[in-house]
């Protein structure tokens, strides 16, 4: 397991000359592909001893799957290899904001204003579902009061979280009071 930041005891061992883990003289792929190889080989030279159309055919199918372990091995490693170089991008990227760097021609502040304004604007989201979950209750409480209290009670229980969750979203972060303010008509 490796971190992320730039450890100095994770960039001397990544430096190292075995590049593979847990000590692997080898990569794993170089199994598979010898074992496939020697099939592939023995298959050849069962067919040519024999001269028959069977181990021909065995000597194809061999061949097929070799080439499918070539193709599978090789695929992998390119994924591996564009992943490798997009989570050092990433690394980089994020060592860079971590030290402060700018991100981009505004030193990162376009990139935290579109956050600010996505989180407002989910923030306002929540808050309108809010409000329109108090109007239904108040129409409940309307045509049931004087009907069924049991409904009356859970239509005002309900206004009551929900009125909870919303200042809930608008207290400061600070202290964890309630926003003050001048409401503007």
């Amino acid at each position: 397991m490796r971190s992320l930041g730039n450890n100095p005891v994770q960039s001397s061992s990544s430096t190292s000359a075995n590049p593979t883990p847990r000590g692997w003289p080898f990569k794993a792929g170089s199994i598979g592909m010898a074992v496939m190889v020697l099939v592939f080989l023995f298959a050849v030279v069962f067919a040519a001893n024999q001269n028959d159309v069977i181990g021909w055919i065995i000597a194809i199918i061999a061949l097929g799957w070799l080439l499918l372990a070539v193709f599978v091995v090789f695929g992998v490693r390119g994924a591996t290899r564009k992943a490798q170089e997009k989570f050092a991008t990433i690394q980089a990227d994020l060592a860079s904001r971590a030290a402060g760097g700018p991100a981009g021609p505004n030193g990162g502040t376009e990139l935290v204003e579109e956050e600010v304004t996505r989180v407002n604007a989910v923030r306002d989201q929540k808050l309108d579902h809010s409000f329109k979950i108090v109007q239904v209750q108040v129409r409940v409480i309307r045509d049931y009061l004087g009907k069924d209290t049991g409904m009356v009670e859970r239509a005002l229980e309900t206004i009551e979280i929900t009125a909870h969750n919303g200042r809930g979203m608008i207290k400061n972060d600070d202290g964890g009071e309630p926003v003050t303010g001048t409401v503007v008509n």
